[in-house]
């Protein structure tokens, strides 16, 4: 009587693998790092949709809550108000927004359905601009709507939201993350 034993490993994210494989490699080898710790990677992504009618309407967040739950795979967290401002009939912790933090795998492959399904749906995209870095190399964008994810049906969407996606990652500075997320795939505005 034999026995087999199967490992079954967890397929990697394609991304991961090509980061891993590829780009790393090239990143070392154009900054000329000493240490392979030093090479630039992405640590995390955080998505957020700010809501700001659902003060006056809390049915809206839950719409929102819902679309960002489809497109990242990844329950939200509501955000609420820190203090009441009387201008915007707002009361203190009243929801306001949602926001999703990925990490590990599925941030991987958030990244590859962003840049390789997502961006090219987009309308009259002409790419990213190059000049939203923080001085520390993470990168915030914005995007208009959400029916650019292929997760959103069209027909239940309720009303269009954007999003604001901030990619934070381990490089020192601008030039290094510029690099990072153009090896990654970013499409980038040419001045």
């Amino acid at each position: 009587m034999s026995t087999t034993t199967e490992t079954t490993t967890a397929a990697q994210p394609r991304l991961k693998a090509r980061y891993a494989s590829e780009i790393k490699p090239a990143l070392a080898q154009e900054f000329s790092f000493a240490n392979p710790m030093q090479v630039p990677g992405v640590v995390k992504i955080t998505v957020n949709m700010g809501v700001g009618d659902a003060a006056r309407d809390s049915k809206l967040i839950e719409g929102a809550i819902r679309d960002l739950a489809t497109i990242t795979g990844q329950k939200p967290a509501v955000t609420k108000a820190r203090k009441s401002i009387a201008q915007f009939k707002l009361r203190e912790g009243m929801p306001i927004g949602a926001h999703v933090t990925l990490r590990g795998d599925r941030m991987w492959e958030f990244l590859d359905r962003l840049l390789s399904l997502a961006l090219p749906r987009i309308r009259d995209f002409r790419g990213l601009s190059p000049k939203q870095f923080d001085g520390n190399g993470n990168y915030t964008f914005g995007l208009n709507e959400q029916s650019m994810f292929h997760e959103i049906d069209q027909d239940k969407i309720d009303r269009v939201r954007g999003m604001d996606i901030t990619i934070v990652t381990t490089a020192n500075n601008d030039d290094e993350g510029r690099a990072l997320l153009r090896h990654l795939g970013f499409p980038f505005k040419e001045n």
